[in-house]
C-alpha cells in the first residue's frame, strides 16, 4: 500500500468508528425507557470509570502487541455494544452497553493517534500529523451532520432507528481496520512489555511533556460535558426540544469541522503550547456563555464553543506526540493522558443529575468555566521559559 491509500483506510476508519448516531438523543432514549436523571447519570460515571480503569493496560496493550491488533479488536466490540440498547433496554443491559463502549473507545484512543503518527514518521511526513489527524476529524464530523440533523425525528419514526444505523456503522468500521497497513515498528522494532513505569518515567523527565498533557485536560472535559453529558439538559433549559438538538448538534458540527480542517490557522500568531492554551480561553468563556444567554444565544455559543474544539483537538495532539521520547510507549502515554482528562469528567458526573434536579445547570457551567481558566493561567506561568514548548 502506498502512503496515501494509508491514510484513506485510517480516515475511513475514524469516520465509521465515531458516528455515534444516538449522540444527540440517547439522553431521551434513556429517559423513555424508563431511567431516572440518576440512574443516566449513574451509568455515565460509570462508563468513565470504566474507562479509566482500563485506558493505561489497553495503551500498554497496543505497545505491546500492535496498534492495529487493539484498533480492529475497538472495533468489533462497539458493534456489540450498541446491539444492546436494542435488545436490553433496561438500567442493566445501557450499564454493560456504556461499559463496552469504554472498552472499545480505550482500545481505540491512545492506539489511534499513536498509528498516525508512526505511519507518517515512517513515510518521513510526522509533521504532517495535525494535518491528517485535523482533517480525519473533520471528515468524520462531516458526516455526522446529515445524521444527527434526522436524528431526532427518526427515532420519533422509529424509536431504536439511531442504534440500528449506528451498528451499520460500527461495522464499516470493522472493514477499514483490516485495511490498515502494517508499521515498520510491529513487524522489526522491540516492542516493550507491559510495562507501566517506564511510561510513567517519561513524564517524570520530561516537564514539557507533563504540561502537554495536563494542557488537554480542561479542553476534553469542557468538550464533554457542553457537548455530551449536559448537551441536552443545556437545550432543555432553553426550550429547546428533541427535534431541535439534532438540527442544533448538525450545525455545531459543521463548525467543529471547519476547526478541525483547518489546524494550523493559529501557528501563524503563537506556537502549539500557546494556542491550546488560547483555545481553551474562548471555550470557557462560550461555558459561560450559554448560561448567561437565552435560546439563540445558547445556540451561537455553541457554534463558538465547537469551532475552538475543532481547532484546538489536532494542535494538542500533535504538541503531545511530538514531545514523546521514546516512541514503544507512545500508545500507553496517550492513554495516559485520555485517563487524566475522563477521570475529571468521572469525578464530576454524579454532581450532574443534582444541578440538573435542582434547576442551578447555570451555576455548574460558570463554575466549570472559571476553574478552565484558573488552570489555564496555571499552565501559562507554568510554560514559560520551557524551550520544547515554545516551539
Amino acid at each position: 500500500m502506498t502512503a496515501l491509500s494509508g491514510v484513506r483506510a485510517y480516515f475511513g476508519f475514524q469516520f465509521f468508528f465515531s458516528l455515534l448516531l444516538w449522540a444527540p438523543i440517547f439522553y431521551e432514549y434513556q429517559r423513555r425507557t424508563g431511567l431516572s436523571d440518576a440512574q443516566i447519570f449513574a451509568i455515565q460515571s460509570l462508563y468513565y470509570l470504566v474507562f479509566c480503569l482500563l485506558e493505561i493496560p489497553t495503551g500498554a496493550l497496543a505497545d505491546a502487541l500492535g496498534y492495529r491488533r487493539c484498533i480492529r479488536w475497538g472495533a468489533r466490540i462497539l458493534v456489540v455494544a450498541n446491539l444492546l440498547p436494542i435488545f436490553a433496554a433496561n438500567f442493566a443491559g445501557f450499564a454493560v452497553h456504556w461499559v463496552l463502549i469504554a472498552l472499545s473507545r480505550s482500545l481505540i484512543s491512545g492506539a489511534a493517534s499513536a498509528y498516525l503518527y508512526e505511519y507518517l514518521r515512517f513515510h518521513g511526513e510526522p509533521e504532517g500529523f495535525k494535518l491528517a489527524e485535523g482533517r480525519s476529524r473533520a471528515l468524520g464530523l462531516s458526516g455526522k451532520v446529515v445524521g444527527w440533523a434526522a436524528i431526532g425525528y427518526l427515532m420519533e419514526w422509529h424509536f431504536t432507528l439511531p442504534y440500528w444505523l449506528t451498528v451499520l456503522s460500527a461495522g464499516c468500521s470493522v472493514w477499514y481496520a483490516s485495511r490498515l497497513p502494517a508499521l515498520d515498528i510491529e513487524q522489526h522494532a522491540r516492542r516493550p512489555g507491559l510495562d507501566f513505569r517506564a511510561a510513567f518515567g517519561l513524564l517524570r523527565r520530561s516537564r514539557a511533556l507533563l504540561l502537554a498533557v495536563i494542557s488537554g485536560l480542561a479542553l476534553f472535559v469542557l468538550a464533554r460535558l457542553c457537548q455530551v453529558n449536559l448537551y441536552q439538559p443545556i437545550l432543555n433549559e432553553k426550550g429547546l426540544g428533541l427535534g431541535a438538538a439534532g438540527v442544533i448538534m448538525a450545525v455545531t458540527t459543521l463548525f467543529e469541522a471547519a476547526g478541525s480542517a483547518c489546524p494550523n490557522l493559529l501557528r501563524r500568531i503563537c506556537n502549539d503550547f500557546q494556542a491550546v492554551l488560547l483555545l481553551t480561553v474562548a471555550m470557557a468563556v462560550s461555558t459561560s456563555g450559554m448560561a448567561w444567554s437565552g435560546a439563540s444565544g445558547t445556540i451561537a455559543w455553541l457554534c463558538v464553543f465547537a469551532l475552538a474544539v475543532g481547532l484546538s483537538y489536532p494542535i494538542q495532539r500533535q504538541l503531545l506526540n511530538d514531545l514523546i521520547p521514546d516512541s514503544r510507549y507512545r500508545a500507553t502515554v496517550m492513554s495516559l493522558e485520555s485517563l487524566i482528562d475522563r477521570a475529571a469528567v468521572a469525578a464530576l458526573a454524579p454532581a450532574l443529575a443534582g444541578f440538573v434536579a435542582g434547576g442551578t445547570l447555570d451555576l455548574f457551567l460558570h463554575g466549570a468555566a472559571l476553574l478552565s481558566l484558573l488552570l489555564t493561567a496555571a499552565l501559562a506561568l507554568a510554560g514559560r521559559g520551557t524551550s520544547a514548548l515554545e516551539r
